[in-house]
């Protein structure tokens, strides 16, 4: 289920999965050169605005939870990275409000499904983010209450799993798999964005990014030490692990001992957008050439640790 489409002295191109409802566009598509120049996936999973019709009429307030439910423009900054370091990039285009792709297949709330949980599902309760109205299927945010005017068929569900959240992660873990074999290791850097956490100013000035490594469980000490170093040499305030630690993306993925390497990295929208946080925002080429710089200064400290390694005795 995955178009090639190449041209001559250009990053190859594919577009995978399919959007249901949205006949026939692709539900994400990966780009990368070939060979690859380093051994980094950056991947935007929330930045999705392809809503096909038949999901946005069963939405309550849709201009307003989309917009919510978005990591808004996320996708630019990612595009402008991958352009500048020759990363692999890997978006969504699928909507978040359709299927978070940052969730396990299972972690649902299935109140929200006509005839509650299928036969086969081990989680015998909603996680954590379900139970909080942000499961694998959004149901509800802050202060706006319900998101959708009735439930959703478990056939539906199936095709968005089907067709957008179990090719998503196959193409990102193949992608991994693929760099690790060429350069001995792989970093993927998931790309997320968050409203602002606090006042920029005074004494304890709010964050502009968050480094996420599942406390040191999705990648080496020495790539997130990295992150923040050159956040410092930045200017630019980091934070760690907290609010965001990372999710499903990083647990499935990131496994350093197969030298698979897997960060999440926020970044503030009052950084890239405007000042109603809507639309692309002066802040944009610059958040990118900052984060384009983390992106290469974990690449060469990815391959920089590969040679320390102790060499096999002759």
């Amino acid at each position: 289920m995955v178009k090639r489409v190449n041209k001559a002295g250009e990053s190859g191109r594919r577009h995978g999965g399919v959007l249901p409802g949205g006949e026939g566009q692709p539900a994400f598509e990966l780009v990368q050169r070939k060979p690859s120049a380093i051994p980094v996936l950056v991947a935007v999973p929330h930045a999705g605005r392809s809503y096909p019709a038949q999901l946005v009429e069963r939405m309550r307030s849709p201009a307003k939870d989309c917009l919510r439910l978005e990591d808004r423009y996320i996708d630019l900054v990612g595009r402008a990275i991958a352009e500048e370091t020759g990363a692999a990039l890997l978006v969504a285009h699928a909507p978040r409000a359709m299927i978070d792709l940052n969730r396990a297949a299972d972690d649902m709330d299935w109140d929200m499904v006509a005839g509650g949980r299928p036969r086969g599902i081990v989680r015998h309760a909603a996680g954590r983010r379900a139970r909080s109205g942000l499961g694998l299927v959004p149901r509800r945010l802050p202060g706006t209450g319900e998101l959708w005017k009735g439930q959703i068929e478990r056939s539906e569900l199936d095709a968005r799993i089907d067709l957008v959240h179990r090719p998503y992660h196959a193409s990102l873990a193949q992608v991994m798999e693929a760099l690790r074999d060429r350069w001995g290791a792989a970093l993927l850097v998931d790309l997320h964005s968050m409203p602002p956490l606090g006042p920029k100013l005074g004494k304890e000035p709010a964050p502009d990014f968050v480094i996420g490594d599942r406390y040191g469980s999705s990648c080496s000490a020495q790539l997130s030490c990295a992150a923040f170093d050159h956040f410092e040499m930045q200017g630019r305030r980091a934070a760690h692990n907290r609010p965001y630690a990372g999710g499903y993306v990083l647990d499935r993925h990131g496994n350093p001992a197969r030298g698979l390497h897997a960060m999440q990295v926020e970044v503030c929208r009052a950084a890239y957008l405007d000042a109603a946080l809507c639309e692309p925002g002066d802040g944009l080429a610059h958040t990118a050439e900052v984060l384009a710089g983390l992106v290469s200064r974990l690449a060469d400290e990815l391959l920089s640790g590969l040679r320390q390694l102790p060499q096999a005795a002759e």
